[in-house]
C-alpha cells in the first residue's frame, strides 16, 4: 500500500518561486533587513535613504560577483560603528555628518574591502582547508553564537519601546509579545503552501495591526503616520564621493579582518541549511562552504561599492539568513528582487516612511526570535562539524570567545571594550583573540603530545 509523502517545502538557490510569491517573499526579507541597517545610519550620521540604496546595490553586485551561488542579503555593519563615528565625529542620534567627514569615512571603508578581497584571493588560490585551520568550527560557531547573542539587548530595547522613545511602555511589550507569540505560532502551524513561507511576515504583520488598534483605539502613541507624505514622492538619496584620509584608512580598515570571520560563520551557517533542504528534497549537495574565497571576495566588493555611493560598511546579514532558515527559502531570486525593491525605496519616500512606521515593539518581538535564531546556528555548527566540547582547548577558546565578545557587548558603551586607551569592538576582538588562541593552543597541544625522548 502507497503512502503519499507530503512534498517538502521550501526553495534551492536555484529555484524561482512564482512571481507573486517571489515578491511577497522579497519583501519579508527587506523588513527583516531594514531595522538595523537604518540604525546603522542613524548611529553613524550616513544618510537613510543612501544607506538604503546602498545595501540593495551591493547585493547585487555580490550576487553577481558570486555567480548567484551565495544566496546572501548585504546590510550594514554594527562591528564598524565605533570606527566610523570616530571620523563621522557625531554627537546625538540621529544626526547628519557633514559631507567631507562622511566622504572621508568612505575612503577607508573602501580601503577596507580590499581585505576581504585579499583574503578571499587567498583562500581561491592555496584552497579552503588553509583557511579552516585558522578559522575551524570551534572558533566559527562562538563567533555566530555572540553575533545573535550580542543583539539580544537590542531586541528587547525595541520590544520595550525604549528605542523609539514615543509611545507607552505597557503597550509595546504587549505588541512585542504578541508578534512574537504570533512568528512562533505560525513557524509551528503552518506546514505547507505559500504561507509557510512567511511566518516573519505575516507576524510583523500582525503586530503592524495591533499596534495601529492599541495607537487609535488607546491612544498608546506607536505609530505616527504624519510623516508619511512630509516630503516629495520622489527623492534621490544624497550621494556623496569619497575623500581620501589616512587617518580613516587606520581607523576603519583593520575592523575588516574581525569581519572575516564573521563572514565564514554565516557561510558555514548557509552550507548546513541549504544542504540540509537538498537532502530533504533529494537534490544534489551545495558546496557552499567551499565557496569561501568567492564569499570574501564578494564582501570586499559589497563594501567598496556601498562606499563609493554614501553608504557605510556592511557584511552578509544574519537577520536574512535566519529569515532563510526558517521559511526554507534560500532562493537566490528572491533576494535579488528584494535588493532591486529596496534601491527602488530609497527613491520612492512615501514607501520608505511607511516601513518606518513599523513600532520599534513590533520589530522587537520580530528580533528576540531572529536574533535568537542567529545565536542557536553556532551551536549547529559545532553540533555539525563535530567539536569536541571535552577537550580543555576547545572550551577554553569557547568560553573566551563568548565572554569577550558578549560581555564586551553589555559591559562598554557601544560594545566597544576600552583598552589602554583604544576602544576595541567586541565581536571584532572576540574574534581576533579567538583566531589567536586557536593557533597557539593548537601549537601547545602539539607540544604536549610529543613524546619524551629517555636519557640511557
Amino acid at each position: 500500500m502507497e503512502t503519499n509523502k507530503q512534498p517538502i517545502i521550501g526553495y534551492l538557490p536555484n529555484e524561482r518561486p512564482a512571481w507573486g510569491r517571489l515578491i511577497l517573499f522579497a519583501f519579508q526579507q527587506i523588513l527583516v533587513m531594514f531595522p538595523a541597517t537604518v540604525l546603522v545610519a542613524l548611529l553613524t550620521g550616513f544618510h537613510i535613504s543612501t544607506t538604503i540604496f546602498a545595501s540593495g546595490f551591493a547585493t547585487l553586485c555580490f550576487i553577481l560577483i558570486t555567480k548567484g551561488k551565495i544566496p546572501l542579503f548585504y546590510g550594514s555593519s554594527f562591528s564598524y560603528i565605533a570606527a566610523i563615528v570616530g571620523i563621522t565625529a557625531v554627537q546625538n542620534f540621529g544626526d547628519i555628518a557633514p559631507d567631507n567627514l562622511i566622504g572621508q569615512a568612505q575612503f577607508g571603508i573602501i580601503l577596507s574591502g580590499l581585505v576581504s578581497i585579499a583574503a578571499g584571493l587567498i583562500i581561491t588560490r592555496f584552497g579552503p582547508e588553509k583557511i579552516e585551520k585558522v578559522l575551524p568550527p570551534v572558533v566559527t560557531g562562538p563567533i555566530a553564537m555572540i553575533i545573535g547573542l550580542s543583539l539580544a539587548g537590542t531586541a528587547l530595547t525595541q520590544a520595550a519601546g525604549y528605542s523609539a522613545g514615543t509611545g507607552s511602555q505597557a503597550a509595546s511589550w504587549i505588541v512585542a509579545l504578541i508578534t512574537l507569540v504570533a512568528i512562533l505560532f505560525l513557524t509551528v502551524i503552518l506546514k505547507k503552501g505559500v504561507l509557510s513561507q512567511l511566518p516573519l511576515l505575516l507576524g510583523i504583520g500582525i503586530g503592524y495591526v495591533v499596534a495601529i488598534v492599541a495607537t487609535y483605539v488607546f491612544g498608546a502613541g506607536l505609530i505616527d503616520f504624519s510623516g508619511v507624505f512630509a516630503q516629495a514622492v520622489i527623492t534621490v538619496p544624497h550621494f556623496t564621493l569619497p575623500i581620501p584620509s589616512w587617518t580613516a584608512v587606520f581607523a576603519i580598515m583593520p575592523i575588516a579582518l574581525a569581519t572575516i570571520p564573521e563572514s565564514t560563520a554565516h557561510l558555514y551557517q548557509l552550507d548546513l541549511y541549504v544542504n540540509n533542504l537538498a537532502r530533504e528534497k533529494g537534490a544534489k549537495p551545495y558546496p557552499i562552504a567551499d565557496k569561501l574565497g568567492i564569499n570574501l571576495i564578494g564582501d570586499g566588493v559589497g563594501d567598496m561599492v556601498s562606499a563609493l555611493v554614501g553608504g557605510p560598511a556592511g557584511t552578509n546579514y544574519g537577520e536574512n539568513i535566519s529569515t532563510m532558515a526558517i521559511t526554507k527559502n534560500f532562493s537566490i531570486w528572491v533576494l535579488g528582487a528584494a535588493a532591486i525593491i529596496t534601491m527602488i525605496l530609497s527613491f520612492f519616500t512615501p514607501l520608505a516612511n511607511l516601513i518606518s512606521t513599523i513600532p520599534s515593539a513590533v520589530m522587537g518581538g520580530a528580533s528576540v526570535y531572529l536574533f535568537g535564531v542567529i545565536g542557536a546556528q553556532g551551536i549547529a555548527i559545532m553540533i555539525e562539524k563535530k567539536v569536541n566540547l571535552f577537550s580543555a582547548k576547545n572550551l577554553g577558546i569557547i568560553a573566551v570567545i563568548l565572554v569577550i565578545g558578549i560581555g564586551g557587548a553589555y559591559g562598554f558603551p557601544n560594545g566597544s571594550i576600552e583598552i589602554f586607551g583604544a576602544h576595541l569592538p567586541a565581536i571584532a576582538t572576540a574574534s581576533i583573540v579567538g583566531i589567536l588562541l586557536n593557533i597557539l593552543l593548537s601549537l601547545a597541544e602539539k607540544i604536549g603530545t610529543k613524546p619524551v625522548k629517555k636519557t640511557e
